[in-house]
């Protein structure tokens, strides 16, 4: 009875201290998107697609580490421009969930932090677009398991970094390495794999 009594009061201390020290923010910023395409010996990038991030997270903190899940909408693809008049892009957007492991390093008005975690996403909706001189073509992408469908999950690891001022404003940056495949196509050996480099702003309260 002891025993069960010691525990007890150990879990609810752990979780008391846990919800104390955690924050809730918002976070939106700016992404600059690629996907590595590779084939045999044979690897490129696509070419950089700008678009967006908006989210919400948690930030459980013990100490000098945390653990931050969030929720975000998130822009992923390419933009391949071949001329001034010619250019194809994959714009994604995906539902993606995060949980990195956090280090935060205090400073005079803030701390700074940096940190790694998986990320799992799933896709909402997405364009896929051609422009040659003064035509363009449009059209829905598909998330699905045909072959011309784009995979409708998404794996990979985030890393992360910023500053996160006393007063709840932070500013940060996040680089997201997809590790999954998310072409359908089983007829070549080749991979096409996210890249995601991300500026934020945000505020914890």
């Amino acid at each position: 009875m002891k025993k069960l009594l010691l525990s007890i009061a150990l879990f609810s201390a752990v979780t008391t201290a846990f919800a104390q020290s955690a924050s809730f923010g918002i976070k939106g910023g700016v992404n600059f998107a690629d996907v590595a395409a590779s084939s045999g010996s044979f690897s490129a990038t696509l070419g950089s697609l700008t678009t967006f991030s908006v989210g919400a997270f948690t930030d459980i903190k013990a100490g000098a580490i945390s653990v931050q899940p969030g929720i975000y909408y998130t822009g992923k693809g390419f933009k391949t421009v071949t001329t001034s008049t010619e250019s194809v892009s994959l714009d994604l957007k995906y539902v993606e969930v995060p949980v990195n492991f956090v280090y935060h390093v205090p400073a005079v008005v803030g701390d700074v932090y940096f940190g790694a975690g998986p990320y799992a996403a799933i896709g909402v909706n997405g364009k896929a677009k051609a422009k040659s001189g003064s035509d363009s073509y449009e059209e829905d992408v598909t998330f699905g398991d045909g072959p011309e469908d784009i995979k409708k999950t998404d794996f990979g690891l985030q890393f992360i970094g910023g500053f996160h001022f006393s007063k709840g404003l932070l500013i940060g940056v996040n680089y997201d390495l997809g590790l999954s495949d998310i072409s359908n196509d089983d007829s070549t050996d080749g991979t096409l794999k996210h890249r995601v480099w991300g500026i934020s702003v945000g505020f914890t309260f």
